[in-house]
């Protein structure tokens, strides 16, 4: 029997691909800058990180939080075109949930909903975290998770120890009965070994190994995780 009872997930490139959808959130935020803030335009990638650069240097504590960080930008970008507090603001937030709503335009993975609803059925507990700023509310997907923490809320990013901790807190568990679930090798399998939980993993393209802390498993499609549990 496995001494695993709660089952963390990564989410962007876990439980759903990221790539394309980011591309069109980007491209979706610059049309709707072009149409409802004129002063500022459709910015390019080097205004954007210039822009970032600079509120990061005034501000290093929003580095891991994402939605605010991208607030804060956005407001700088608005400011610098001219824009007068009084409107920079409502367009910053205006903007940023315009870009919010075109990045959770998601596809999950084909086998992530039978896999989550697999590993319930199975009576294992389910978390999420994450260094994104996901909201598995807007998904319809919250009511299948016992805690989600992210690094948008918690203001510490994988691999730290203490986002691990966080997770096992809130479950008030030891790391001993919690495995993570996730791609990056740094992020992901690094951090949840160094934090003691079980580390399996998501390696759907089978690129090799390049990790300095090897997974327990390795899995290229969401259906084999139950199986996979087993074995720890």
């Amino acid at each position: 029997m496995s001494r695993i009872q709660l089952v963390c997930f990564d989410l962007d490139d876990t439980l759903w691909p990221i790539g394309e959808t980011m591309r069109a959130a980007e491209q979706h935020l610059r049309e709707w800058l072009a149409r409802e803030a004129p002063q500022l335009g459709a910015p390019d990638l080097p205004d954007w990180l210039a822009w970032r650069a600079q509120v990061l240097k005034q501000d290093p504590s929003l580095r891991h939080r994402l939605s605010e960080l991208r607030r804060s930008v956005l407001l700088h970008a608005l400011r610098e075109a001219g824009y007068l507090e009084q409107h920079s603001e409502p367009l910053a937030e205006a903007a940023f949930q315009a870009f919010l709503d075109a990045r959770h335009r998601l596809t999950l993975f084909p086998d992530a909903l039978d896999t989550l609803h697999a590993l319930r059925d199975a009576n294992l507990r389910l978390a999420v975290l994450s260094n994104g700023n996901a909201d598995l509310r807007r998904l319809g997907l919250d009511h299948l998770f016992e805690v989600i923490l992210s690094a948008d809320a918690l203001g510490v990013a994988k691999p730290a120890n203490a986002a691990f901790a966080a997770v096992l807190s809130q479950a008030n568990l030891a790391a001993e009965h919690c495995v993570h679930i996730g791609d990056h090798l740094d992020d992901d399998i690094a951090g949840a070994k160094q934090a003691g939980l079980a580390a399996i993993w998501f390696n759907p393209d089978d690129k090799p190994f390049t990790g300095s802390h090897p997974a327990d498993a390795s899995i290229r499609t969401l259906a084999e995780l139950p199986t996979q549990i087993q074995t720890l």
